[in-house]
């Protein structure tokens, strides 16, 4: 059955109802469905939004998620620097767990937000959507400061396939190769990659990771879409540090690996009507084991331990149009989360569901609105609400006046509530819960070439779980709802096009953070940060790329010396280049032959992320691709 033109009109609206997604190009102004759930320009959003595409990604040889939001206002990547150590991001100013992540809808934090960013690869990635805020109206919990969401391409046009490699520095060695192809009814998309490296150290720092990835998708006719998606990745890292950084261990190492797999169903039932379901599966295993450097060694004492958690979900919702100039969104969710392993006194689970509304205004008018609200009921602490609303005003030309207030929430780890040995968990923890507000300007001009944005943020932390080495009350708990904590500051964006297939972003961040305990700012979140990056088209066969990311004086902890002495780390500023240039075309059979390049750190900072763990050197990366079917 045909849709009616009117009805084709309707779906085709800055705002639709269809599930659109971008190509690999780079936009000024792209489609983002992370911040509403619906596909919306980015410039008719109420809430502050960097979009990653993919081919930007590939212009600058950025490999990992992490490594590509360090560019994005507000973030700040914090690592322990050897390939696969432990890497976190702080979202304006909030804790490492306060930011959701997902592929393709899938949540992939462990349950109460906990999130490692060392192994996500930007394999077979489209594109990367981040959205500062609280977002737990349509998240839930661990959306306190913001979503950060991978979308996996799903391939259009004729069929093509890539193969590269790459070699440098600490003995670094990749390999991936993609396949990709569709037309209007049905597209597929596979990548598969494996990185090694020997590491920073002179002695057990190997680190390998692997990853498959895909994504199919289906349009039988013309009002149903279907997309199934699917990541596996394996990493195994060495590591001889302890603690306080230092190389003590010839037999330490970690294991992360497991398989995410998300479904995306849609249904146009009218104009005015149209269904959408996200399922999702996430089962991680997390491995650690640690032994004694030799018969004579007394001092490293053997451990392992070995943790399972899934994460099981689903999310439906109706997007109704009542009225020509709004979406009204009306959605329920479930999902159950459960862990096993030797930290926790026995296997736990707990079950979630959610009631959540949402009212998006049509763009186009004086004044745009995004108001949501969302009930949930957990298994484990009830019940709780969040809410947030967001506003955008025409006031001139080009300009748009931006506000918004919200609130998020944080459930406490499986840990946490239930640790056993050596700590022992709290039960009866509560949420830790947000209250922020924003407001800003966005300028678009120069014949749209250029956007430019600035926002004021505030955010009030409550209930924050923090552990104490010295058991707490009579159960001998050592967690507890105890501090309270802010974070306020400026964001500025400036992002465009400069001709001449040359484009630029450049970003600043000013951050005043405070723990209401102790008065003083939190830890590894710098005053200051910036970025600017600019990227050329040399003509049809070459690209560049050139980004600079400083780093502000931040607070740390010394865990070498006990206790723990409060130092300061120094500024630093990060220059990395890359480029790449094509040898030949593909041409039939024969494929089309490209060289690239990168170097890391081009200037040879030493600076610290973490106090005692040294940031990779110079590293540089010379590789190659083969390309068919372009």
């Amino acid at each position: 059955m045909r849709l009616a033109p009117r009805a084709l009109l309707l779906l085709a609206c800055p705002v639709s109802l269809t599930g659109q997604t971008p190509t690999d190009t780079v936009e000024l102004n792209p489609v983002v469905v992370t911040a509403t759930r619906i596909p919306t320009p980015a410039r008719d959003l109420p809430v502050a939004v960097t979009v990653i595409s993919g081919a930007q990604l590939r212009e600058r040889g950025i490999r990992t998620v992490a490594e590509a939001l360090r560019t994005v206002p507000g973030a700040n990547v914090v690592a322990t620097n050897s390939y696969g150590s432990q890497t976190s991001l702080f979202l304006r100013g909030g804790e490492s767990d306060y930011v959701k992540v997902l592929i393709d809808g899938v949540p992939q934090n462990t349950p109460g937000g906990a999130y490692d960013f060392a192994n996500l690869t930007t394999d077979n990635v489209e594109r990367i959507e981040v959205v500062r805020g609280p977002a737990s109206v349509l998240y839930g919990s661990d959306a306190m400061t913001g979503v950060v969401q991978i979308f996996t391409r799903d391939g259009r046009g004729p069929a093509r396939g890539t193969v590269g490699w790459s070699g440098g520095t600490y003995a670094t060695s990749a390999l991936d190769a993609t396949l990709a192809g569709g037309g209007k009814r049905a597209g597929y998309s596979l990548g598969v990659s494996r990185f090694a490296s020997d590491g920073l150290y002179a002695f057990n720092n190997q680190y390998r990771n692997e990853v498959v990835s895909g994504r199919m998708r289906l349009r039988p006719d013309e009002r149903t879409d279907a997309a199934l998606s699917l990541r596996y990745g394996d990493a195994l890292y060495h590591f001889p540090t302890d603690g306080s950084g230092d190389t003590v261990s010839h037999n330490q190492h970690q294991l992360d690996r497991g398989p995410s797999v998300g479904l995306d169903l849609g249904h146009v039932f009218s104009a005015r009507a149209e269904g959408r379901l996200t399922a999702g599966w996430h089962r991680d295993n997390l491995q650690y084991a640690i032994d004694k450097n030799g018969p004579a060694d007394t001092t490293t004492f053997p451990f392992s331990s070995s943790e399972w958690i899934t994460r099981t979900g689903v999310d439906a919702r109706l997007n109704l149009r009542p009225v020509a100039s709004a979406i009204v969104t009306v959605g329920g969710a479930f999902e159950r989360e459960a862990m096993s392993g030797t930290t926790l006194d026995t296997s736990r689970s707990r079950n979630d569901g959610a009631v959540y509304l949402q009212i998006v205004t049509a763009p186009e008018r004086l004044v745009s609105v995004a108001a949501g609200a969302r009930l949930e009921a957990n298994q484990r602490f009830g019940t709780y609400a969040t809410h947030r609303t967001g506003m955008a005003v025409r006031i001139a030309q080009g300009m748009r006046a931006i506000a918004s207030v919200g609130t998020g929430f944080k459930e406490p780890s499986f840990y946490e509530n239930f640790a056993t040995g050596f700590v022992h968990g709290n039960p009866d923890l509560e949420p830790e819960h947000s209250l922020n507000w924003e407001a800003g300007l966005e300028y678009t001009g120069l014949r749209r070439t250029m956007t430019a944005r600035v926002t004021y943020f505030h955010q009030r932390f409550r209930d924050l779980i923090q552990y104490s080495g010295a058991p707490l009350g009579p159960d001998s708990v050592n967690y507890s709802n105890v501090a309270d904590a802010a974070a306020q500051g400026v964001e500025l964006g400036v992002q465009g096009a400069l001709g001449g297939g040359l484009s630029f972003d450049a970003g600043y961040t000013y951050l005043d953070s405070r723990d209401f305990a102790t008065n003083l700012r939190l830890q590894r979140r710098p005053a200051h940060t910036a970025s600017l990056r600019f990227g050329e088209d040399m003509g049809a066969r070459a690209t560049a790329s050139l980004v600079v990311v400083f780093t502000g004086d931040r607070d740390d902890y010394d865990y070498s010396t006990f206790p723990a002495r409060r130092v300061t780390l120094p500024p630093h500023t990060r220059v990395d280049v890359s480029g790449s240039y094509e040898l030949s075309r593909a041409r039939g059979t024969l494929p089309g032959v490209g060289l690239t390049a990168r170097v890391e750190n081009l200037l040879g900072a030493r600076y610290e992320d973490v106090k005692n763990f040294p940031a990779r050197g110079r590293t540089l990366l010379l590789g190659g691709r083969l390309d068919w079917g372009r």
